[in-house]
């Protein structure tokens, strides 16, 4: 990141909800630039041509889109603007969402696919998913993920969110060299029994006891999105998921908003999203 802005412009962030087509093949666009080309995932929906990472969820779900206003749009076919346009910036973070009305008629929630849900879908508690999580290179270590946050925040107050909840990637498919942070995953961060979905297809996180762990390669070896969510209450479920297709072994977190402390709260609510 130092070596975009030394010398040149600062980013002039603004996150707005996907409106159009242009905005969703934009945030596509970046997925497949993280999710594909950086991580080697694939996926029934990838189109490799237009260079979009794609799924049949995407036309049911919002998807916030972090903007850099003062860098250009990328010149790609899958993320220009439309003619006659204006250059709103370049798409260079995405979230997508999905509301429990908004899975109902997709079908269910991504989630479900790899975790039983029953926990939360029986808590009475009003729920969103979150997914598809990923910032451009050039912007991580930043406060790009800040200002996701906060657009994130805006949105549960908006929908009345009580617990939000995701899969969450660790990149590659080796158990073993994931064993130091799934297994301090497993001991420190196992969410509630009331809350807690289960792998579907149940890849144990109890790896190394307790006593055993290095926290500290456990913690360097933990992603950032992940430790973002565990520093605000967050908790997992039970089990890993190893997916193939997208190179991944995926862990489902589970964020009470209740549980936050009020330090917390305030950071993460202080933006705004504009619809």
């Amino acid at each position: 990141m130092l070596g975009l802005f030394m010398g040149g412009q600062s980013p002039d962030f603004e996150v707005k909800l996907a409106h159009d087509a242009a905005d969703l093949r934009a945030a596509q666009a970046l997925r497949y630039r993280v999710f594909v080309q950086e991580l080697g995932g694939q996926g029934d929906m990838v189109d490799h041509e237009a260079g979009l990472e794609r799924d049949r969820f995407d036309p049911f779900c919002d998807h916030l889109l972090l903007l850099d206003k003062s860098r250009a749009p990328a010149t790609s076919d899958a993320e220009k603007a439309e003619p006659g346009k204006a250059n709103a910036g370049q798409v260079v973070g995405v979230y997508r969402v999905m509301t429990s009305q908004q899975a109902e008629a997709a079908g269910g929630f991504y989630c479900a696919g790899e975790y039983d849900l029953a926990p939360l879908l029986g808590s009475g508690r009003t729920l969103l998913e979150l997914g598809r999580s990923c910032v451009h290179p050039d912007y991580r270590g930043g406060t790009a993920l800040y200002h996701l946050w906060s657009a994130l925040a805006a949105h549960v107050e908006r929908h009345d969110i009580e617990v939000l909840f995701g899969v969450a990637s660790f990149h590659g498919t080796d158990i073993a060299k994931l064993a130091q942070p799934l297994s301090m995953l497993q001991h420190n961060h196992l969410a509630p029994a009331h809350l807690r979905p289960k792998s579907r297809a149940y890849q144990p996180m109890d790896l190394i006891a307790k006593d055993q762990l290095d926290r500290r390669a456990a913690t360097l070896e933990t992603p950032a999105l992940i430790k973002a969510y565990l520093r605000v209450g967050g908790c997992i479920g039970d089990g890993a998921f190893v997916d193939h297709a997208f190179n991944t072994t995926d862990v489902c977190l589970i964020l009470d908003i209740a549980r936050m402390n009020e330090r917390h709260r305030k950071l993460y609510t202080s933006g705004r999203v504009r619809s």
